[in-house]
C-alpha cells in the first residue's frame, strides 16, 4: 500500500489505549479532491513536520505548520500532534516561537534568508535561542494553541495517551507571555510585530508608510532565491526586500533583543532612532489569532484540570482592548497601529488589508462590529459573495491594490478559511456555506495554489502548497451535506473554544 493511500485508508478500530496507526481517515475515490489533498500533504511531509513547498519554502514555517495541523488532523492526529511538537521543540528559552525552523539537510542557497544569515544560535544565545537547531529570529502569528486544541479534539484518546496536552500546553502558555509582555511595545495591551513577515501578510500595502522610514540594505548584498521558484510579478519587488533584509539584519545585531519599554502613551519609551527606522505595528489580524489561541488554550487549561476562567478573562480583556486601539468605525473594519508614527499613541494607518476583517473570528466582539465587518466584507472594497471569487488580501478599491502581486490584492486561502469560521460563529450560515463552496472550487481549479486572482481564481505562486490543501480538507469534513467527510461537532468547535455567555451587545 503506498503511503497516499495510507492517508485515505479507512480507521481501523483499537481497543484500550494503544497509540492509533500512524494515518487513516474515511474512505475517498481515487482522484477526489480528498484524496488530492492527502497527496500533497504526504509529498510535502519529511518525516518529522510538513513543508509549505518543495521548491520555494522547503523548512518548517511556524503559521504554516499550525494550517496544516487542522488540516492532516483528519487523515491522523498523531501526525498532527508531530507537525507542532517539532515546531515548539525550536521554541527559544524567552517563549518566542520562530518563523522558520530550518532542516540541515536543504542547502544554504535554497532559500534566503538562509541558516547563516540569522546565525540564530549566537545572536540569539541572550534569548535563550536553542543551540541544536538553527532558526530564524523573528515570529509569525500565534495560531498554534488553536490548532493544538482542534488536533486534541480529533482524538482525545489518542491525545491523552500520548500526553499531547501536558506536553504542549507550558510551550504555548511561555509563546503568550513573550507576546503579551515582551511585544507590547505600544503599552495598550496589543502584541506588535516588529517586522513584516512576522504578521505573514509581508508586503501588504498597510507596512508602505512605516516602511518608507527604513533604509534598504543594498541590492548587491543580498541574493534573493524566491525569483527561483516564482514569477517575479507575484513576488514583493526588490526594494521591498531590501527594507525586509535591513529590518531582520538589525533586530539580529542587537542580539534579537524586543523593546523599550515604557508606560504607555509615553514618547520617551520609543527612541528618535527607533522611531526614525524602525518597525513596530499593531496588527489587527495577529492580535485576533492571539485571542483566539487565548481562548484555546484556555479550553486546554480546562482539559488539564484548572477552570481556564483567567484566561477566558484574558481574552476578553485583549477583545476590548483590540476595538479600543484598531477599530475604525468610519471604514467599518480594524486598520493597523503605526506605533512609532506621529502623536503620542502612535497613529492608524489608512491601509485596508483583509487582516482588518480577521477579528470576525472573536466570539466576543459588539454585534454592531459583527455587523459592521460582514457589511464590509461583501461591500465593494473585499467583494465577498459578489466579483471576489475569495475574498482579496487588499481593498479591491485601493490604489496599491494589485490582483498579481502576494498580499496586494491576490486572495489566499488561509484568510478565507479564518472568515469562513467567523461567519459560521456569528451565525451567518448563508455566507459561510457559499465561502466554503467557492473555497474548494477554487482550490480545485488552481491544484492547491498558494494564492489566487481574486476575481478569475487563477493560480499564482506556487502550486501543491500546503496550507491550501490542508484546509481544504478541513473544510471537506466540515460540508454540509457530505456523507462521507462531515463531522457533525467540527462546526461547532470555533465556539468551543471561548465562554459564549457573555453580553456582545
Amino acid at each position: 500500500m503506498d503511503r497516499t493511500t495510507q492517508l485515505t485508508a479507512r480507521r481501523t478500530a483499537r481497543t484500550g489505549p494503544a497509540p492509533a496507526p500512524d494515518v487513516y481517515d474515511p474512505a475517498a475515490p481515487a482522484g477526489s479532491l480528498h484524496t488530492r489533498a492527502a497527496a500533497v500533504l504526504e509529498a510535502n511531509w519529511t518525516g518529522t513536520s510538513t513543508v509549505p513547498s518543495r521548491g520555494l519554502y522547503p523548512h518548517q514555517w511556524s503559521w504554516d505548520s499550525a494550517f496544516i495541523a487542522v488540516g492532516l488532523r483528519h487523515l491522523s492526529p498523531l501526525r498532527a500532534q508531530t507537525e507542532l511538537e517539532t515546531l515548539l521543540a525550536a521554541q527559544w528559552g524567552d517563549g518566542r516561537v520562530p518563523h522558520i525552523v530550518f532542516h540541515p539537510s536543504v542547502p544554504l542557497d535554497a532559500y534566503f534568508p538562509s541558516p547563516d544569515f540569522w546565525r540564530s544560535s549566537a545572536a540569539g544565545r541572550a534569548a535563550g535561542a536553542p543551540r541544536t537547531v538553527q532558526t530564524s529570529g523573528i515570529v509569525q502569528p500565534p495560531v498554534h494553541a488553536l490548532a493544538a486544541w482542534l488536533v486534541h479534539r480529533a482524538d482525545p484518546g489518542l491525545s491523552r495517551a500520548r500526553g499531547f496536552l501536558p506536553r504542549v500546553y507550558p510551550r504555548l502558555a511561555a509563546w503568550h507571555r513573550y507576546l503579551l509582555h515582551r511585544r507590547d511595545l505600544g503599552g495598550g495591551g496589543l502584541a506588535s510585530v516588529v517586522h513584516p513577515w512576522e504578521p505573514g501578510m509581508d508586503n501588504s500595502p498597510c507596512w508602505d508608510a512605516p516602511l518608507a522610514r527604513v533604509a534598504p540594505a543594498p541590492a548587491l548584498s543580498f541574493r534573493r532565491a524566491d525569483l527561483a521558484h516564482g514569477a517575479p510579478e507575484d513576488r514583493p519587488t526588490d526594494l521591498d526586500y531590501g527594507r525586509y533584509v535591513r529590518l531582520a539584519t538589525d533586530y539580529r545585531d542587537r542580539g534579537y533583543r524586543d523593546g523599550p519599554h515604557g508606560r504607555a502613551g509615553d514618547r520617551t519609551e520609543h527612541p528618535a532612532e527607533h522611531r526614525a527606522g524602525g518597525f513596530a505595528v499593531e496588527d489587527p489580524a495577529f492580535n485576533a489569532l492571539l485571542i483566539a489561541s487565548e481562548h484555546a488554550l484556555a479550553r486546554i487549561a480546562k482539559e488539564l484540570g484548572a477552570t481556564g476562567t483567567a484566561r477566558h478573562a484574558r481574552a476578553r480583556r485583549l477583545t476590548a482592548a483590540l476595538v479600543d486601539r484598531l477599530w475604525d468605525p468610519a471604514e467599518g473594519m480594524f486598520r493597523c497601529r503605526d506605533v512609532y508614527g506621529a502623536g503620542r499613541h502612535g497613529e492608524l494607518l489608512p491601509g485596508r488589508s483583509v487582516s482588518g476583517l480577521v477579528p470576525l473570528l472573536l466570539p466576543d466582539l459588539p454585534r454592531g462590529i459583527v455587523g459592521a465587518l460582514v457589511r464590509t466584507a461583501c461591500g465593494p472594497r473585499f467583494g465577498l459573495g459578489g466579483p471576489a471569487r475569495l475574498v482579496p488580501s487588499y481593498d479591491l478599491t485601493g490604489e496599491a491594490f494589485d490582483r498579481h502581486r502576494y498580499w496586494r490584492g491576490p486572495a489566499w486561502f488561509n484568510t478565507a478559511w479564518l472568515l469562513e469560521r467567523g461567519l459560521r460563529l456569528h451565525g451567518e450560515r448563508a455566507r459561510a456555506d457559499a465561502l466554503r463552496a467557492d473555497f474548494l472550487r477554487t482550490a480545485d481549479a488552481s491544484g492547491f495554489a498558494e494564492y489566487v486572482d481574486p476575481y478569475t481564481g487563477a493560480a499564482r505562486g506556487t502550486a501543491g502548497f500546503g496550507w491550501t490543501a490542508a484546509l481544504t480538507l478541513d473544510l471537506l469534513h466540515g460540508a454540509p451535506g457530505d456523507g462521507t467527510h462531515h463531522h457533525s461537532g467540527d462546526l461547532g468547535e470555533l465556539e468551543d473554544l471561548a465562554d459564549m455567555g457573555g453580553d456582545r451587545e
